[in-house]
């Protein structure tokens, strides 16, 4: 049994690893740079024509069945090829190109089969092709231009040499990244002859411009001898003064000695005139001390005395004033907050009075309403009441008269007792006789006379009963006719 196990064990793995092996030689995946083509079998691509018979995959795997498909790669990579075209210009001056195509092949399904159906076997030479595609054109191209439009404008011979190449690029499959024109070479020197122009007048440009600078600094150099030449006379000016002033010091020197005398006399006289000067200045103190001095201090005396007193007597006036205003003022104050405080009183009071008298009227119709409230309440609980009672009473009569009239009876007894004994109201004087006996019967017939109105009830009943009349709910027994109670004559004995 453990063989057995064994032997199936064994066998599965080796189903699963020829299963394996068999999936990794049927599953191929295409790279991001390439694209595979699997023929051998009928496929339909988006965007192909009938009858392309290929299948192109990109960025994904697929499997592929051994023997019946067969899968190539197809790279998507960018390819350069340079150009080196030797052309003749509209002029007719021969020229050699040197440029450099960037290309690859177009990422779309068409250009990938259109490429795989022209290069799929040589991938390598693909450069070359490109190269006799632009040489051609190029040469067109350049061929209706001149070499000044070559030089000035290379993006236009660039743009045209695209265009021009686009539609057969797009048949082979190929989209062109980038073209560049490197160089223009001349081998008959027509460019540098055609410089020449240029190079002469930068040339004469460049001679007037050193000459201006020659002539610049000229003139610069003559500016600073001229500026030499006024420092030195400024020179010799200052040197002259300072001789000038040299020689009239020395002619003021020789001079000194008789000025200096003429000075010295002269100092005396000056000095003698400021002593009699002074002199005089003295007796003239003298006399300011010795008589105006007291004049003045007497009438400066006078004077302030006098001023004195009428600063004080105005002093005086205008403090009275003073106090009679401030006294105006305290009474003014005084009244003024007397009446405010009265008027803020009276106020007070009045909203007070008001305030309680509203709260008065108030309270007072609260209460009213209260009032009314309660006795609507009150009138119509008594008449719920009463009407309860009558419809009570009545139910009673309806199924027990004779109770519903003894219960009456009952409640006004006193009144019938009293109706009774009114027939002795006028008796003055009664004699009984048989003793007790005759007493007994008096009284029989007095509660006989003051219950007619018993028996007379119960007969109303009955014929009520009998003729089935309803009855009158305004009676005072309740609901209940009584008949008007008859006088009854009492005997008097004896007169």
């Amino acid at each position: 049994m453990p063989m057995v196990v064994g032997v199936v064990a064994g066998a599965a793995l080796l189903a699963v690893l020829v299963v394996i092996g068999l999936f990794k030689l049927m599953w191929r995946v295409a790279e991001p740079n390439e694209a595979l083509i699997i023929s051998g079998s009928k496929h339909r691509t988006e965007g192909l024509e009938e009858g392309m018979g290929f299948r192109i995959v990109t960025g994904r795997g697929t499997l592929v069945l051994p023997g019946v498909q067969a899968v190539r790669k197809l790279s998507l990579d960018l390819n350069e090829t340079e150009l080196h075209v030797d052309c003749v210009t509209h002029q007719g001056i021969p020229l050699k190109v040197r440029g450099v195509v960037i290309f690859k092949v177009g990422d779309d399904f068409v250009s990938i089969a259109n490429a795989a159906r022209r290069f799929l076997d040589q991938q390598k030479l693909m450069a070359e092709r490109v190269h006799n595609v632009f040489a051609g054109h190029l040469r067109s191209i350049v061929g209706g231009l001149t070499v000044e439009d070559m030089i000035r404008d290379r993006e236009k011979l660039t743009g045209q040499t695209r265009a021009a190449c686009g539609t057969e690029m797009e048949k082979l499959g190929l989209i062109v990244d980038s073209l560049q024109i490197h160089e223009i070479e001349d081998p008959t020197g027509y460019i540098q002859n055609l410089a020449m122009p240029h190079a002469a007048a930068v040339q004469r440009d460049a001679r007037i411009a050193q000459a201006e600078a020659n002539r610049l600094a000229t003139e610069a150099e003559q500016q600073s001898f001229a500026r030499m030449a006024e420092a030195t006379r400024d020179s010799e000016i200052l040197q002259a003064g300072y001789q000038a002033e040299r020689d009239k010091a020395g002619a003021k020197a020789r001079q000194a000695g008789p000025l200096a005398d003429a000075a010295a006399r002269q100092e005396v006289v000056v000095q003698e005139t400021r002593v009699a000067e002074l002199e005089a200045h003295r007796r003239e103190q003298q006399l300011q001390a010795d008589v105006r001095k007291p004049a003045d201090a007497q009438a400066y005396e006078k004077r302030t005395l006098a001023e004195a007193e009428r600063d004080a007597r105005i002093s005086a006036a205008e403090a009275k004033a003073k106090e009679t205003e401030l006294a105006a003022a305290a009474e003014a104050t005084r009244v003024k907050t007397a009446a405010g405080a009265e008027a803020e009183a009276t106020k007070t009071r009045g909203t007070a009075m008001a305030a309680a008298t509203r709260a008065t009227g108030e309270a007072e119709a609260a209460a009213a309403q209260a009032r009314g409230l309660a006795e609507a309440e009150a009138t119509k609980a008594q008449g719920l009441a009463e009407a309860e009672t009558i419809k009570a009473r009545a139910a009673a009569l309806a199924e027990n008269q004779e109770a519903v009239v003894a219960q009456q009876l009952a409640e006004n007894w006193p009144e019938i007792v009293k109706a009774g004994a009114s027939a002795f109201g006028s008796v003055d004087n009664m004699v009984v006789l048989n003793g007790a006996d005759g007493m007994a019967d008096m009284l029989a017939k007095a509660l006989t006379m003051g219950g007619t109105g018993l028996g007379l009830a119960r007969q109303l009943l009955a014929s009520m009963n009998q003729n089935g009349q309803a009855t009158n709910g305004n009676s005072p027994l309740g609901g209940v006719v009584t008949p008007p109670a008859q006088k009854v004559p009492v005997e008097k004995d004896g007169g």
